[in-house]
């Protein structure tokens, strides 16, 4: 029983494959729409799954365990008001934290044997390197004990700038700010851009937060930065900090900001992206099935002599039906199959393009091709039907 059955489903497919091929150009532009819309769905499900982890990707190296608190004066506060941060009282009311520092931002020219560039001056507490995980290629970074010392960290970028074939900025070189000569005690790594983060390691130069007055006659703390210990319930740590830090600053207003936040906020927008990029390849599909069901119609109208002989041979309707829903399935899996790999070669084309690391989504091929093979059975469905339910008699008539 089974051979007879693999046998028949064989012939099938063979009647298949050898009507389809008669079709010719017809059949052709059908299971190009099949292709396109196929293509469409396994491309457009690839790009926003790489769009999500590389969102995710921002808040790699920044870690979600680390809170940044912005300060900014108040509305019709005192402007001479200047804002600063004790930070011990901070470690004793937050046993959470890990790591805290302050930072009071600044910018302006820094020079070197004669060469400029623009460079952020940081005056940063002595944890801010762990804080904000500062990686260090070659020296050490600020500590306590250099508060009232002219000592600087500079970053990659800037020592870079700086620096010249056969004279590069070193450890324990000094560089100009103002009328000051600060001496390099590190080089930082050239690390990824960190989205939150108020500065950037490799554009700016650390120096000691006291010595900003060397700089800048009225520093103010501008940011700080905390990093949680691990497995803390950083929401609830982020409403302690932001009522400690306002005790402090009775004329300033903090805002903290609160990674694990925004990385939900940015995988329910990319979730939404992806369903719209899903519904758009879906419309492509659609059009490629209709395509199919107009092939499939008009293989039915010009085999209705054919139809009429196999009835009246013994054809069962069951048989008339499966054998152009199998016509059917067959130009669509072929274009499911052209699509799927197509629509896989897009994808990362356009990861190459926009300087991704391509990934490829779990749901992709099983969805894209599994969507056009429904759409195939969907759209064939109804030209089969059709041809089953021809009557013998009428269908012999037609030349």
């Amino acid at each position: 029983m089974s051979l007879r059955v693999e046998q028949s489903l064989s012939q099938l497919l063979h009647e298949a494959l050898v009507s389809l091929r008669t079709l010719g150009k017809r059949s052709m532009l059908a299971l190009l729409g099949i292709v396109i819309g196929s293509s469409s769905v396994v491309a457009l499900i690839n790009i926003g799954h790489n769009a999500a982890v590389e969102a995710a990707l921002i808040f790699k190296d920044m870690g979600t365990d680390t809170l940044v608190a912005q300060i900014a004066q108040k509305p019709g506060s005192d402007l001479n008001a200047r804002a600063r941060v004790d930070l011990a009282p901070l470690r004793q009311t937050l046993p959470g934290i890990a790591h805290i520092g302050a930072l009071s931002l600044f910018s302006g020219p820094v020079v070197f044997h004669g060469r400029t560039t623009n460079a952020n001056f940081v005056g940063s507490t002595a944890d801010i390197d762990n804080a904000m995980r500062l990686s260090l290629r070659e020296g050490r970074f600020l500590s306590d004990f250099d508060a009232n010392e002219t000592y600087a960290v500079i970053g990659d970028q800037v020592a870079q700038a700086l620096s010249a074939p056969g004279d590069p900025v070193q450890v324990g070189d000094r560089v100009r700010i103002n009328d000051y000569l600060f001496l390099i005690v590190g080089i930082l790594h050239n690390q990824p851009r960190a989205l939150l983060m108020p500065i950037q390691g490799g554009e700016s130069l650390f120096i000691p937060a006291e010595g900003m007055r060397r700089i800048y006659a009225a520093p103010q703390v501008n940011n700080v930065i905390i990093r949680a210990a691990p497995d803390q319930d950083m929401e609830r740590i982020a409403l302690q900090a932001a009522a400690a830090l306002q005790a402090q600053l009775s004329e300033h207003k903090v805002d903290i900001q609160v990674p694990q936040q925004m990385i939900d906020g940015m995988t329910r927008q990319s979730r939404t992206f992806a369903y719209l990029l899903l519904a758009l390849g879906a419309i492509s599909l659609v059009g490629g099935g209709v395509g199919v069901m107009n092939v499939m119609l008009m293989n039915v109208s010009e085999r209705r002599r054919e139809i009429g002989i196999r009835m009246a041979l013994g054809a069962r309707q069951r048989d008339i039906r499966n054998l152009f829903l199998l016509e059917a399935v067959t130009l669509t899996a072929v274009g499911a199959l052209c699509g799927a790999w197509l629509g896989m070669t897009a994808a990362w084309l356009y990861a190459w393009l926009s300087d991704w690391t391509f990934a490829l989504a779990t749901a992709a091929l099983p969805l894209g091709v599994g969507s056009t093979l429904l759409v195939g059975l969907f759209f064939g469905l109804y030209p089969a039907i059709s041809a089953s339910r021809l009557q013998p008699v009428e269908a012999l008539r037609d030349e």
